[in-house]
């Protein structure tokens, strides 16, 4: 990556795992450092702390098996879509839940697409959006599903037989307010603003084994938080195509099978938490009261809510000791 970032004359800086504790203790939140695990996709929000430190603007997540469709320009279009005002299609279902493959004749459902949400009605119709926080870019070829579904689809080796393309995905999108819908870091760009209700949930490095829900749970409270706010999450172009490596399905089955359960129940513990401040802060300390607090024995591994609900408290505090730094030291200079 830094030779990367020096072929293509970009400024950048690369993290490995002591360069991320150095620059914990550099901004004076050692005491937070819980809070990314050190191997998961969810160490993805060490970038959401380096923006906020850094004061940029915008943020990008592209994975490593991405490869931008050459029909757009990459940062371009997801700019473009995060200054988007206007009419865009807007998505609900009676189940409250939109799939980001509706358009597609596939009928699949994308890896965090509650079961008890599937078979839904869905209705489109027309919306002004006057401010997106966030751009997802869907995909093309392997498409993102868990591993139950992959089984389904007759695929033992975590891609699933049916593929998706260009055509699959005609007209971009939004989901209707009080809606949810399953968002998928790997061609992502947002807001700075929405980085207090972002955390990329502790996923992996648990006592319950619980896995692969990072992005798909930080989803769901950015959501929740836009229609408080009053933003959108704009869905559709750019696409990238996945080129995910062949890997066993079951050992993706293994780290998705103890927050299965957990995942058909956490989107209604967020719609119901009650923010005492219209702000992204304000709906993820909600939201983080209402799992710490929660009784969820009744749950495979709902303890680990609770643990959710204290982290995601900690990230909002760990980001205003951040920002209080940067106060302290222009105050300074």
């Amino acid at each position: 990556m830094r030779d990367l970032l020096a072929a293509e004359d970009v400024a950048g800086a690369v993290f490995d795992g002591a360069a991320r504790e150095q620059w914990y203790d550099d901004h004076d939140i050692g005491e937070y450092d819980h809070l990314v695990p050190a191997a998961s996709h969810a160490q993805t929000s060490f970038g959401l702390l380096y923006m906020w430190a850094h004061d940029f603007e915008y943020g990008v997540f592209i994975d490593d098996d991405t490869l931008p469709h050459d029909e757009w320009d990459f940062f371009g279009r997801h700019l473009e879509n995060l200054h988007h005002e206007g009419p865009v299609e807007s998505v609900s279902s009676d189940e409250r839940w939109v799939n980001v493959l509706y358009q597609s004749d596939s009928a699949l459902y994308p890896r965090g697409y509650p079961y008890a949400a599937m078979d839904e009605t869905t209705t489109t119709g027309q919306a002004e959006t006057d401010h997106v926080v966030a751009s997802q870019g869907l995909w093309t070829n392997v498409p993102d599903l868990d591993a139950v579904r992959i089984l389904m689809d007759g695929d033992l080796r975590g891609q699933a037989q049916t593929r998706t393309e260009t055509a699959d995905f005609d007209r971009d999108f939004v989901a209707a307010e009080g809606d949810y819908l399953t968002v998928c870091s790997m061609n992502l760009a947002f807001r700075r603003e929405v980085i207090p209700a972002f955390y990329q949930f502790p996923m992996d490095d648990n006592a319950w084994d619980v896995g692969r829900f990072d992005d798909i749970w930080s989803g769901v409270v950015l959501k929740r938080a836009a229609d408080v706010v009053g933003g959108d999450i704009y869905n559709g172009a750019p696409l990238c195509e996945h080129n995910k490596a062949p890997r066993s399905t079951f050992d993706d089955l293994a780290n998705e099978v103890a927050g299965l359960e957990l995942n058909e129940h956490f989107w209604e513990e967020v719609a119901a938490a009650d923010p005492a401040t219209e702000t992204y802060a304000g709906v993820a300390e909600a939201v983080g009261r209402r799992l710490a607090d929660g009784e969820y024995d009744s749950y495979n591994n709902g303890a680990f809510l609770n643990e959710c609900g204290e982290y995601l408290l900690d990230w909002v505090a760990c980001l205003d000791a951040l920002a209080d730094r940067e106060i302290a030291a222009a105050a300074g200079d």
